[in-house]
C-alpha cells in the first residue's frame, strides 16, 4: 500500500492498544455517521491530526467539532448517534 508523504504523525496508538492510521480516516466527502465522527475525534485527541487540520479536511465548524468532542467525553461514541442526541442533551 502506498502512503502519501505527510507532515506529522502517521499513526496513533489508542488506549485499547489498536493503531489508528491516516488510511483509517474517513474520506472528506462522505455522509457522517457516529463511527466516522468517533474516528475523527480520536484522531485529533491522540495526535494523528491537529484540530485545525481536521476542521479544514472535513469542512467542519469549530462549534460542530467541539460538540462531537464533548459528547464523546461525556457519554462515549454512542452520543454521536442522531437517535441518541436528544436523550444525551437532556442529561
Amino acid at each position: 500500500m502506498f502512503v502519501k508523504k505527510a507532515h506529522g504523525r502517521r499513526t496513533a496508538v489508542l488506549p485499547d492498544g489498536s493503531i489508528l492510521t491516516l488510511a483509517d480516516l474517513p474520506p472528506a466527502n462522505i455522509r457522517w455517521v457516529a463511527s466516522r465522527k468517533a474516528v475523527v475525534v480520536a484522531a485529533v485527541k491522540y495526535g494523528l491530526l491537529t484540530r485545525d487540520a481536521a476542521l479544514k479536511r472535513y469542512d467542519l465548524t469549530g462549534e460542530e467539532f467541539d460538540a462531537w468532542c464533548i459528547a464523546v467525553d461525556r457519554h462515549g461514541s454512542e452520543a454521536l448517534k442522531i437517535t441518541r442526541l436528544q436523550k444525551f442533551k437532556q442529561l
